[in-house]
């Protein structure tokens, strides 16, 4: 597939919320009104008040003018697409033959994922790597999340996303690239997948989305390690409730959302594992997370990105572009079998003992480490 990509309109960008932004958000978190407590305040049933407690606690003291210049010390853009605003990061290593690489970021996150990564991924050699191991890297906040605002129409599928990606990356000047995706990112990297445009590397995910067919056969070739990923799947699908409301009413999710930082946080229970105990991921970072969502207005457009895959009922296709994958101990546990039956061309499989969902935030050496082995060997393959 060829593509031929005007250039695009590039804006520099600097995130700057005002002062008076800051003094809402602490107002309303101070007028905090929490729920009646669960007979017991656990995770059983959700996000529990003591948690809320600790973590409005930390809000209030949460220093967003230094976040604020965090993210501000990397090269912001932003530029149009489809009519679509797109914010993105840009971070060119200073290694000219660097493989330029798109990072798309997670529900309920946004580019801030990938904070923590830059420096190893853009600059391998700072970091006891190799120059030839170095990356150029595309952050970008899908259209609804983060600095991507306004959703300015319907149809933003993950198909659509793919597309406005290769786009992006085309009119960045990179005619071959390769992409890393987490949770949303990761269906958006298979779409890439799926789309080959001409020149795209492969695609390595922390998560490939395949179930059961319903074909007995399928289940003749699991080991035993397969079955307690089914259990852990099933787990998964039990406590992620806001799949089914994000796909069916995100406008009516959105209300609440947009109008409470706190209801906001407690829907962001992804980041915390739904509460098992296993996420890694600091309090300081989710709230970070979520402030950005807060001050941007994001609820809505995140949430909406459900519906849009749930109403677009794609046809099934393999993807034949080169994967792999990185399994994490806590994380959804894809299942090879069927991965490979939806992805013709898996050719790198990593197992960690240690994370979760959120990988580059939890984990974010190990995960630069097998993003550079699986770059490499394609490379040099």
């Amino acid at each position: 597939m060829t593509n031929t990509t005007a250039p695009l309109d590039l804006r520099p960008f600097t995130v700057a919320v005002s002062d008076a932004e800051l003094a809402d958000l602490r107002e309303r978190l101070a007028r905090t009104r929490l729920p009646q407590p669960a007979p017991v305040d656990d995770w059983d049933a959700g996000t529990p008040n003591h948690y809320l407690r600790e973590a409005v606690d930390a809000w209030l003291a949460f220093d967003w003018r230094a976040a604020e210049a965090r993210l501000n010390a990397v090269p912001n853009f932003t530029t149009e697409i489809e009519g679509q605003t797109i914010h993105f990061l840009h971070v060119r290593s200073p290694h000219p033959e660097a493989t330029p690489l798109l990072l798309a970021h997670s529900y309920p996150g946004s580019a801030v994922d990938y904070l923590g990564m830059i420096d190893a991924l853009v600059d391998p050699v700072a970091h006891g790597g190799r120059a030839e191991d170095a990356f150029h890297l595309v952050i970008p906040d899908a259209p609804g999340f983060g600095f991507s605002q306004p959703l300015a129409s319907a149809g933003w599928t993950n198909a659509r996303v793919a597309r406005a990606y290769d786009a992006l990356m085309r009119g960045l000047g990179y005619e071959r690239y390769g992409v890393h995706g987490s949770d949303h990112g990761a269906m958006v990297a298979r779409e890439l997948g799926l789309l080959a445009p001409e020149g795209f590397l492969g695609l390595h995910v922390l998560q490939l989305f395949s179930f059961p067919s319903g074909d007995p056969a399928e289940f003749e070739r699991l080991e035993p390690a397969d079955y307690a990923a089914l259990e852990h799947m099933q787990w998964f699908q039990s406590v992620g409730g806001y799949n089914a409301m994000n796909a069916s009413r995100p406008q009516t999710v959105a209300v609440g959302l947009s109008d409470s930082p706190v209801g906001l946080l407690a829907y962001s229970e992804l980041f915390n594992s739904f509460g098992n105990g296993t996420s890694l991921v600091p309090l300081e970072t989710i709230l970070l997370e979520v402030s950005v969502n807060w001050f941007q207005n994001a609820a809505s457009g995140m949430s909406r990105s459900y519906l849009e895959n749930a109403r677009a009922e794609a046809e099934p296709a393999v993807n034949h572009s080169p994967t792999g994958v990185a399994v994490f101990a806590d994380d959804f546990q894809t299942v090879r079998v069927f991965a490979e039956r939806d992805n013709a061309r898996i050719v790198h499989w990593s197992r960690f003992e240690e994370g979760g969902h959120f990988a580059a935030l939890e984990r974010p050496e190990v995960l630069a480490g097998d993003l550079r082995a699986f770059f490499a060997a394609l490379r040099e393959g």
